[in-house]
């Protein structure tokens, strides 16, 4: 088993990869797959920015 340096990831996409394979990567699939992992980030970054804007709208509305 190789050695895997902190901070990589295992499932990388390479640069050059087919369109069929980057619409592969945007379904919709359950379990420990690469494409489970784009969407944890995508709702992760969603959240995250809802949750900003929120705080933000609430600082202004209260000092309104």
């Amino acid at each position: 088993m190789p050695r895997e340096q902190a901070g990589t990831a295992t499932t990388e996409v390479p640069a050059t990869v087919a369109s069929d394979d980057r619409q592969e990567l945007n379904r919709w699939r359950r379990g420990f797959t690469p494409q489970a992992e784009i969407w944890n980030g995508r709702l992760a970054m969603l959240g995250l920015s809802m949750a900003l804007l929120s705080l933000v709208l609430v600082r202004l509305l209260a000092s309104a």
